[in-house]
């Protein structure tokens, strides 16, 4: 083997050490419980894709954790009505409280609609619930969007996501490891916008 197919063979394998490595660090990251009982912020949102998300936001408003809170990226299908079910909220606190994102397609759409409503409400703060896994790309989308707004993370973890070794459920392992490579290239957007320095927010659209 030449000098340079060497070379290019030791840095493959130190770029798969590098994503295997972090990989493990992820997974172990997002399959840990964490609870802060003292969070609070002006709004909430919760990124749909499973009702425990949108009953957990609707118990942090009930308990006044927030002012308001937006469901982004609802299914046009999804009438109001299921939604204030899922939530276990009133039918007064619901109406009054409760805002619905149908714009949102993807995770980058949730970050665009979120910060179309935190500003339209002058908000700087924003706890943000979705699910564990989904955690970390969730706040590097919301973080582009809208990088002066303080995102305190609440995150759920679904059933079908085993806590403690999770290495040993391979569908755990599959879900784990798809979301981990969608994570990857928001992390990297995120990180080349912070040494380029701060973009400023964008418009409203």
């Amino acid at each position: 083997m030449t000098r340079s197919g060497r070379a290019m063979t030791v840095a493959a394998a130190a770029s798969t050490a590098v994503v295997v490595f972090g990989f493990v660090l992820f997974a172990t990251a997002v399959t840990r419980d964490r609870v802060d009982p003292d969070l609070r912020a002006d709004g909430i949102v919760v990124l749909t894709g499973g009702e425990l998300r949108i009953a957990e936001g609707a118990r942090l408003l009930a308990r006044g954790k927030a002012r308001r809170m937006l469901i982004s990226g609802v299914n046009p299908r999804t009438s109001r009505h299921d939604l204030m079910r899922l939530s276990g909220l009133s039918e007064a606190q619901f109406n009054c409280c409760v805002d619905l994102g149908y714009g949102a397609l993807d995770t980058i759409g949730n970050a665009t609609e979120t910060r179309i409503w935190a500003e339209q409400r002058q908000f700087s703060s924003v706890i943000v619930v979705t699910s564990s896994y989904h955690m970390p790309r969730g706040l590097a989308e919301l973080a582009l969007e809208m990088p002066r707004v303080q995102l305190v993370p609440h995150a759920v973890v679904p059933p079908s996501i085993r806590h403690t070794g999770w290495w040993l459920h391979l569908t755990t392992t599959r879900v784990l490891l798809g979301e981990y490579l969608k994570f990857l290239p928001a992390a990297a957007r995120l990180t080349v916008s912070r040494l380029v320095g701060p973009l400023g927010q964008r418009p409203l659209t």
